[in-house]
Formats: structure tokens, C-alpha cells, sequence
């Protein structure tokens, strides 16, 4: 591993197993160590009641802010839970810059009403999730702010396009 022992902090994001994001939490709080797991509140509602119910707002993963060294790096990976690090090679975490968890964290504590949006890029293929255009499939294009599916009949070297709204549609 090409670890350097430095005294900066940088954010990293872990993926831990299905549904231990708050015992992950719980268990690198303990040890000392940085970690930050923003929730949603959801009203769950069962035959017979109602109650709100904090659940991860990214299913599965947390964020810790440690230095970039073998035994932080360790100490973290064997937390009970804890699956990896998360960046572009497997032996290497990628730092996530400062700004993007500040703000993160303002938007979770402000309990503004918040709900993941998915991370959507031009030209990926999307398949509608609901509605009467379930499984209807085609390529992502963004005009004017404005997300389309668009779908092509090759053949014809036509296509059309359709505005979705982005919580409507998920990576094909």
C-alpha cells in the first residue's frame, strides 16, 4: 500500500454491509474515530401505526475523517461491518473534498425535507421506474436544465425524446 503518514484529515467514503450503517457508526464513534453517517427522516407506517424512522440517506455508506495512515486506514477497515474504502484503485481511498461534506452536513442538519437524487450523467442509459412509462429505456441527454430520455430507432436514424424528472428514471 502507498500509505504516507501525514497530520492532514481528509474525508473518506466506506462501504459497510447491508443494513449496519448505524452499528458502523456506533462502533467507529467508539473508537475515536471521525465518522459521519447522514440520515433521512421517513414516516414508516405498519397495520397498526405510524412513526418516523431515520434511515441512511446513501443505503450503506458513511464517511470518516481521518489522516491518510496504514493504522487509521486499518483501525477503520476492521471495524466489524466496515466492507472497503472507496476510490478509482481498491488499495487506494480517494479523499472527498472538504466542501462537499460541509455541505452535506448543512443540508441534513437544516431537516429540510431531503431524498436522494441519483447521480445522472449525459449519455448514460436510463430505464423509467414508474408510471405508465415503466421499463421504457433510452439514453440520458440534458438541455437547458431540462433532463430528456431520449429513445432511437437506429434503422430510421430517428429518434424522440420525452422530459423526465430525475427521481423518475434510474441507471439501466
Amino acid at each position: 500500500m502507498n500509505l504516507i503518514n501525514t497530520s492532514s484529515t481528509y474525508w473518506y467514503a466506506i462501504y459497510v454491509k447491508s443494513r449496519h450503517e448505524f452499528h458502523v457508526f456506533e462502533r467507529l464513534s467508539s473508537a475515536n474515530i471521525d465518522a459521519f453517517l447522514p440520515t433521512v427522516e421517513k414516516l414508516n407506517r405498519w397495520k397498526d401505526r405510524k412513526k418516523m424512522v431515520s434511515f441512511p440517506l446513501f443505503p450503506s455508506y458513511l464517511f470518516v475523517h481521518i489522516n491518510k495512515s496504514y493504522n487509521n486506514i486499518l483501525t477503520v477497515l476492521k471495524t466489524n461491518g466496515v466492507v472497503r474504502f472507496l476510490g478509482i484503485s481498491p488499495r487506494e481511498p480517494e479523499p472527498i473534498p472538504d466542501e462537499q461534506i460541509i455541505s452535506l452536513k448543512r443540508i441534513v442538519e437544516s431537516k429540510e425535507l431531503i431524498a436522494p437524487y441519483p447521480f445522472l450523467k449525459e449519455g448514460q442509459r436510463i430505464r423509467i421506474k414508474s408510471g405508465p412509462l415503466a421499463g421504457v429505456e433510452g439514453l440520458l441527454i440534458e438541455k437547458s436544465g431540462q433532463h430528456s430520455l431520449v429513445i432511437s430507432v437506429d434503422i430510421l436514424q430517428q429518434g424522440v425524446s420525452l422530459k423526465v424528472d430525475a427521481s423518475e428514471v434510474e441507471i439501466a
